[in-house]
């Protein structure tokens, strides 16, 4: 079995074993060159308490040099997806597709292990490529996540576990729509778009409701400029914004009819919004959260990949044709 299942897709498993092993090598080329610029670790800089000059230029030589890389990262959001479903959708579907399945299936060996061998093989590779993806991603960003936090969505979504529970996801998708569809390209169209609308509704209307936020309030400092409460660029900010005397929450129709006010008085904005009282506010998460969210994030993905391939098993049973 395990020499069958080679030849059926040692193609899918070399082109993305090639095309993770090159963007592996180019993450920690350009990721050693990044390290470099913090000869201490860009760690000791996280957190405000760790802010130094030398901190600070690190941080700016980081973002001047490396910047433009952070923004490509977001093309690997994908990676997931097309391993997850590279691997699925020819699962079945290129059984179905040539006719082979009625030769495979009267041999020695039943349906279901037949199934159980094709499906926990490919679904191992899966894992092996994901996981070997995202620790090199992670390592790469750490620079950037002293600075920024692990919350950011170019970070969450792309180090951690969630990126491999993505990608099973994506493979249960494929291998469902393949044993459904009977065309493997059908099953990958099918698994690419699954794939974004759960990952976009997760992460825009779930994620934020995996715990309840903190609020953060305090008032406008009297000099400088209007900052953020609360933690800082290592939490999750849900919302930010002015609050009366009473705590009342200012719409921003509320809060320009307060600066032109200050513009009429001649006096400065927030020396103006601290004599009125007005307290800023953020609503977050901590970072302290993030390996919780991880989990919440990965268990709900590792169910919806459970359900996906409990619909093939059923589909194989029924003998699909």
């Amino acid at each position: 079995m395990t020499w069958l299942i080679w030849r059926q897709h040692r193609t899918e498993v070399g082109v993305l074993g090639l095309l993770v092993g090159l963007s592996g090598i180019a993450l920690l080329v350009l990721g050693t060159q990044a390290h470099d610029l913090f000869p201490g670790g860009a760690a000791r800089c996280a957190g405000e308490a760790g802010f130094t000059d030398a901190c600070t230029a690190s941080f700016r030589l980081l973002d001047d040099g490396y910047g433009f890389v952070e923004n490509l990262l977001a093309f690997f959001y994908l990676v997931p997806v097309v391993i997850g479903a590279f691997l699925g959708a020819p699962l079945l579907a290129r059984e179905l597709e040539d006719g082979t399945w009625q030769l495979a299936w009267t041999q020695a060996v039943p349906r279901l292990r037949w199934l159980t061998a094709k499906l926990a093989a490919l679904a191992g590779v899966t894992v092996v490529l994901t996981g070997m993806f995202t620790a090199v991603l992670t390592w790469f960003r750490q620079p950037f996540d002293a600075w920024e936090g692990r919350f950011q969505y170019d970070a969450f979504d792309l180090e951690g576990l969630v990126p491999v529970t993505y990608a099973l996801f994506a493979f249960g998708v494929a291998t469902a729509a393949g044993a459904i569809l009977r065309r493997s390209l059908p099953a990958f169209g099918v698994a690419f778009g699954a794939f974004l609308a759960a990952r976009m509704a997760v992460a825009l209307l779930a994620r934020p409701a995996f715990a309840t936020p903190l609020t953060a309030v305090e008032p406008v400092p009297a000099g400088g400029s209007t900052g953020r409460a609360g933690p800082g660029f290592a939490g999750w900010t849900i919302q930010h914004g002015y609050a009366d005397a009473a705590g009342r929450r200012l719409s921003s129709s509320e809060y320009h009819a307060l600066e032109a006010a200050a513009d009429r008085a001649g006096t400065n904005l927030n020396q103006f919004l601290h004599s009125q009282g007005v307290q800023q506010f953020m609503v977050y998460h901590p970072a302290d959260r993030f390996w919780t969210f991880q989990l919440i994030e990965s268990v709900l993905f590792v169910v919806l990949a459970a359900v996906l391939i409990g619909v093939v098993v059923w589909r194989v049973r029924r003998r699909l044709i």
